[in-house]
C-alpha cells in the first residue's frame, strides 16, 4: 500500500482559522500523505494564526489573503498559486462560511434580505468562484472539495439561512462535477457531523447539538476532527477516481437516523 498516495500533489486550502477547524484537520492528512500544501485566509484577524500553523509545514508554505467575496482577491490569489506551484494544482479544499449573526437567531422568516445574499455569496457562490480558478490549473485532473452539513437537507433549528446556503452549495457540487467532468476533475462535498470550531460556536445552542449526537448517532459518540481528515483524503486520492458530484456523510450514522 502507498503509504504517500498524495506525493508529488500540490493543494490550497480555504478555510483554516485555527487548529480546530475542519480545513486544519484535512490539511494535516493531506500533509502526512505528502502532498506539497498552500493556504489562503480571510483577514488581519486569523492572520497570525494561520501563519503559525502553516509554519508547522516549513517556512516556504506559501500564504495568501484572499476575500472570497472580492473577484480580484481571488484572481490575485490564483495568479500566486499558478507561480508557486508552477501552473499545476491537484487538490483544492474550500471551508468557507459564514452569515450575519442577524441570520441565525430567531425565526427563519425574518431573514434580513442582504443577510441572505451575504451568506450565499460567501458559503456557496464562493466555490463557483474557486473552481473556475483552480481548474486551469488541474491539467492531469484533479480534486475539489467542500464542506456541507446535516441542515442543508433537515432543520436544523437556530441553523437558519446556513442550511438554505449548504442546500445551494449542495447543488453546485453536482452541476460542477458535471460542468468538469470531461476535466477528469471531481467535485464533492463531506457533510460533517458538528465539530467545535470557531465558526460552529457561533450557532445557538451549540453544546446542546453536540450532546444530542452523542446519544442519537448509531455510533453514540461524536466524530473526532481526524476522521474528517481520513475522508478528506480519500476524496483528494486516486481511491476515489470514479466519485463525483457527493456529499459523503462523516457524521457517526446521524445522518440515517429518524427518530
Amino acid at each position: 500500500m502507498n503509504t504517500k498516495p498524495l506525493a508529488g500533489r500540490n493543494a490550497l486550502v480555504f478555510g483554516i482559522a485555527n487548529q480546530r477547524s475542519i480545513a486544519w484537520a484535512i490539511a494535516k492528512a493531506w500533509s502526512e500523505a505528502g502532498a506539497r500544501l498552500a493556504f489562503a485566509y480571510q483577514g488581519e484577524r486569523v492572520k497570525e494564526n494561520v501563519e503559525d500553523l502553516a509554519g508547522t509545514f516549513g517556512a516556504e508554505t506559501p500564504l495568501y489573503p484572499c476575500d472570497v467575496m472580492r473577484d480580484e482577491d481571488i484572481h490575485r490569489t490564483f495568479a500566486a498559486v499558478t507561480k508557486d506551484f508552477s501552473g499545476k494544482l491537484d487538490i483544492l479544499l474550500h471551508s468557507v462560511a459564514f452569515a450575519p449573526i442577524d441570520a441565525l437567531e430567531g425565526r427563519f422568516i425574518n431573514t434580513p434580505r442582504e443577510s441572505f445574499r451575504i451568506a450565499h455569496d460567501v458559503s456557496a457562490y464562493s466555490l463557483i468562484a474557486l473552481a473556475r480558478e483552480a481548474a486551469p490549473l488541474m491539467t492531469n485532473g484533479g480534486s475539489i472539495i467542500t464542506m456541507s452539513y446535516y441542515g442543508a437537507v433537515k432543520v436544523v433549528p437556530h441553523y437558519n439561512v446556513m442550511g438554505v446556503a449548504k442546500a445551494a452549495l449542495e447543488s453546485s457540487v453536482r452541476y460542477l462535477a458535471y460542468d468538469l467532468g470531461p476535466q477528469k476533475i471531481r467535485v464533492n462535498a463531506i457533510s460533517a457531523g458538528p465539530v467545535n470550531t470557531l465558526a460552529a460556536r457561533g450557532i445557538s445552542g451549540f453544546g446542546l447539538m453536540l450532546k444530542h449526537y452523542e446519544e442519537h448517532t448509531p455510533l453514540r459518540r461524536n466524530l473526532e476532527p481526524s476522521e474528517l481528515g481520513d475522508a478528506g483524503l480519500f476524496l483528494a486520492s486516486d481511491m476515489s477516481t470514479a466519485t463525483t458530484g457527493q456529499v459523503l456523510y462523516v457524521d457517526c450514522g446521524y445522518e440515517i437516523m429518524g427518530m
